[in-house]
C-alpha cells in the first residue's frame, strides 16, 4: 500500500491511497472536509462525501501525469515504471503543477 498527501494551495486536503493495483481511495482530511470555505479539489471529487473509492486511479490524478513521449522521457529519466502512477505523481506533481493541487509521497 502506498500513499500520497494531496494539497490544495499548500493546504493539506486529503490522502490518495493505492491499496493495490486495482483499488484506489481518496479521502478528504476531517478539517478540510468540514471547512465550507475550502473548495473540492476537483469537480469529479466533490466534497459531498469524505471518501471516494475507484478500481483505477481517479481521472483527475491521472490527468496530472504526462502522456506519450513525455511520459516515456520522464519515466526513463526518473527510473520509474510508466504504470507506477503513485510514484510518477509524487515525482512530478509535487511542486510545479498547472493547477492548485500538488502531491507528496508518504514514506
Amino acid at each position: 500500500m502506498r500513499k500520497a498527501e494531496v494539497y490544495f494551495n499548500k493546504i493539506l486536503a486529503g490522502e490518495l491511497v493505492e491499496e493495490n493495483q486495482n483499488q484506489f481511495v481518496f479521502r478528504y482530511t476531517d478539517s478540510y472536509y468540514r471547512d465550507s470555505n475550502l473548495p473540492a479539489i476537483s469537480l469529479t471529487i466533490p466534497k459531498t462525501k469524505q471518501e471516494y473509492r475507484s478500481d483505477s486511479i481517479f481521472p483527475f490524478f491521472s490527468n496530472m501525469i504526462a502522456e506519450g513521449t513525455n511520459l516515456e522521457i520522464q519515466s526513463r529519466y526518473l527510473k520509474i515504471d510508466e504504470q507506477d502512477t503513485i510514484r510518477l505523481l509524487g515525482a512530478t506533481a509535487g511542486t510545479d503543477t498547472i493547477g492548485a493541487v500538488t502531491l507528496k509521497l508518504i514514506d
